[in-house]
């Protein structure tokens, strides 16, 4: 069984992944203003249903989307705990940028010239 620490990085991989496709950035932006169903994502995307079910399958796996089936039609909302994820992770790098170089950088260059 993966440890917490693997599962996150796997679930953080997947979400900047899903983030990298134009298809899907509509799909979250559709998605922003309400749920909806997949062939009303398929009418404001322009695209067929089955290109559009192989994206929304990344955004599933990757967390960022949640479908329901109600009757014959799947409706699809944002998952918005997993872009908290992902904006907590980015704010981790942030927070790096703040913290000096590492001093060993000075040695190494500091041994080299004698």
């Amino acid at each position: 069984m993966p440890t917490s620490s693997a599962t996150n990085s796997h679930l953080i991989a997947a979400g900047f992944h899903a983030l990298s496709d134009p298809i899907r950035i509509g799909v979250l932006e559709l998605l922003r203003k309400r749920e909806q169903c997949v062939c009303d994502l398929c009418d404001a995307l322009g695209v067929n249903q089955s290109k559009l079910s192989f994206h929304l399958k990344n955004l599933k796996e990757a967390g960022l989307v949640n479908a329901r089936q109600e009757g014959r039609w799947i409706y699809y909302s944002l998952q918005v705990s997993q872009f908290a994820v992902l904006e907590q992770y980015l704010a981790d790098y942030r927070r790096i940028s703040q913290i000096s170089p590492a001093r060993c950088c000075d040695m190494e260059a500091n041994s080299e010239a004698d």
